[in-house]
């Protein structure tokens, strides 16, 4: 079977300054913005750690990049998640995960809360 390239969906590339956002910097500042701008709470530690809690207590978002525990394992960002219902679960990040993808990843699980 023969496709008449007029029927093909044309191929999109976006210029690359438009992905810059694809190579972390291993700044927190979009995690850490977003959730102040919705009224959660924010520690800092000594160590440069964060440490953020929902209003409602149900969520916590550890920026954790002097946590020798967590480099251990490779990770850089925790997300614990105790819902209403149903078992706690945690997500984590790894220090090349841009954190712009776990604001993204925190803004859809804020807008689509669990019980």
């Amino acid at each position: 079977m023969n496709t008449s390239p007029t029927l093909l969906p044309a191929v999109v590339r976006p210029a690359v300054e438009d992905r810059r956002w694809l190579s972390s910097d291993h700044c927190a500042g979009p995690v850490l913005d977003l959730l102040d701008a919705l009224g959660w709470a924010i520690v800092d530690t000594p160590e440069a750690n964060v440490h953020a809690t929902s209003p409602d207590g149900r969520v916590y978002v550890g920026w954790l990049p002097e946590d020798s525990a967590a480099w251990k394992r490779g990770i850089v960002w925790q997300v614990r998640v105790q819902s209403t219902e149903g078992d706690p679960w945690v997500q984590e990040f790894g220090l090349y995960t841009p954190s712009e993808a776990v604001a993204g990843f925190l803004a859809a699980l804020i807008a689509t809360p669990t019980r």
